[in-house]
């Protein structure tokens, strides 16, 4: 049996964590709470859920629109690097490097965003990240060499998206209690739709404008869009008591949080090679650029309808229950149909239907976590989590074009690597899921699950660890509950 903390969502020597429905500052399971204003007014304020929180979603979704949603595109960049000799001393490697790179330095940034929300706030460090990544589209607009691309569209562009991605990642839960996995899930549709629209526009700009204008019309959308939004945010770090610790190391001592880094290492691994070799997969099969355009299209289309009906499902099927059956279908499709229906265009578009599974981290990972951590030590888990994801972040697509050979089936090794990443990241969260379940029984919570999270049920739920004896987690496994 593995060993698991006590109580959920505390480390060794700290009191119990506020998660959104019975907090320090006295949210009620209703969804409502007593808050102290940012002045030294004693008035109390109710806390409603939702209200000004739908605008901090349509923010956060058009923040993700112009942040992930430019980055899905470089897809379609990636396809025509591959293709042109516009980029001198280049390499397929070294291109695949760049856009892994633009990935992993936006998580490696996160211990400094984090502390930069801490020291000058949400706003003012979004608005860093802004800054950097119209930059980022500038300088790769005036690229002649690889290594111009490494520091424009690779490092910049990836500091860029870790600034406003890590500044406004764990601002929507602060808003939602009992649809926080629906709110969530919509704001990351912004991904989606925004990895749509631009998948499409960047193929037309480059083939009718060239790519340096592409690369400078998209700096200025981004610019004015981000900044936009920047002006409409709104975060709770007080209200919810926030902790932006960038390495709070006692959560390694929690075996149940290795499991959620397990299940976002491997998810992330194959994410990353499927939403940037998909257009490049489809050329290599006999499709035209075009085709391959679409295809990545639809993939990211799929991507923003797909996800707020994820996080609709897990407010009421279970955040867990949806992560990880999600998990499962992203790769059992990667086996069945992106290897023996992807040599075929409608067998590709209907792969490419399943997007939103095969990024399902996405909409997850920010409910999940607090189900986990609870919410007041959310920001400091995410810090870490993106700092170990930085791995698969980096080296998925070159490991994905290390494995790729010529021909038609030249895809297959990456195609099975993808459906293995998938299912050691579903084992990963279906036990994390049974060590949920466990403390549900300890704390006598089974047919609430959201009671668990109360401070009341909390101490009880320490006594009855004395006394019981938690199931194991293999049993667990195959216990269907809502959690």
């Amino acid at each position: 049996m593995i060993p698991s903390s006590p109580v959920p969502g505390r480390l060794p020597g700290t009191s119990a964590p506020e998660t959104g429905l019975v907090d320090v500052e006295g949210t009620t399971r209703s969804g409502k709470e007593e808050i102290t204003g940012e002045s030294d007014s004693s008035e109390v304020k109710e806390f409603k859920e939702g209200g000004y929180g739908w605008m901090v979603v349509f923010s956060v979704a058009l923040v993700n629109a112009h942040t992930w949603g430019l980055n899905s595109s470089y897809a379609v960049f990636l396809a025509y690097y591959l293709r042109s000799r516009d980029i001198a001393g280049s390499s397929p490697l070294a291109f695949a490097f760049v856009g892994g790179l633009s990935i992993s330095i936006s998580l490696l940034v996160s211990p400094l965003v984090t502390w930069c929300i801490g020291r000058f706030g949400t706003i003012s460090t979004f608005r860093i990240g802004v800054v950097f990544e119209a930059i980022s589209f500038v300088g790769a607009s005036f690229s002649t060499h690889i290594y111009h691309l490494i520091l424009s569209q690779g490092v910049c562009f990836g500091v860029g998206l870790g600034f406003c991605f890590t500044a406004t990642v764990g601002v929507v839960p602060q808003w939602f209690v009992k649809r926080r996995s629906f709110a969530n899930a919509v704001a990351t549709s912004g991904s989606g739709f925004g990895g749509l629209t631009y998948s499409l526009a960047t193929n037309a700009m480059i083939t009718n404008l060239g790519l340096p204008w592409a690369f400078r019309i998209l700096a200025i959308v981004a610019f004015v869009v981000n900044g936009g939004c920047s002006l409409i945010l709104r975060d709770r770090n007080k209200a919810v008591g926030a902790k932006h610790v960038p390495f709070h190391l006692d959560l390694f001592k929690l075996p149940e949080y290795w499991l959620f880094l397990g299940w976002g290492f491997f998810s992330l691994m194959s994410y990353v090679i499927v939403v940037f070799s998909i257009t490049d997969y489809a050329q290599q099969v006999g499709f035209s650029a075009s085709q391959g355009s679409l295809a990545a299209a639809i993939f990211n289309l799929s991507q923003g309808i797909g996800r707020p009906l994820i996080g609709l499902a897990s407010d009421h099927v279970g955040r867990l229950n949806v992560a990880g059956l999600g998990t499962l279908t992203a790769g059992v499709v990667a086996f069945f149909l992106w290897v023996f229906a992807g040599k075929s265009y409608p067998g590709l578009i209907i792969y490419a239907l399943f997007g939103a599974f095969a990024g399902i981290i996405w909409p997850c990972v920010a409910p999940v976590g607090a189900e986990v951590v609870g919410l007041s030590l959310l920001p400091a888990a995410l810090s870490i989590y993106w700092l170990v994801l930085v791995l698969p972040a980096t080296f998925a697509e070159v490991i994905g074009l290390m494995l790729r050979t010529s021909g038609v089936d030249g895809y297959l090794n990456v195609q099975i690597f993808t459906g293995v990443m998938y299912i050691a990241s579903f084992v990963s969260i279906w036990l994390l899921r049974s060590w949920k379940l466990q403390q549900m029984q300890i704390l006598g919570t089974m047919d609430d699950p959201l009671a668990i999270e109360a401070p009341n049920a909390v101490q009880s739920g320490a006594k009855a660890s004395e006394n019981g004896r938690p199931r194991s987690y293999i049993m667990n496994m195959f216990v269907f509950r809502h959690v």
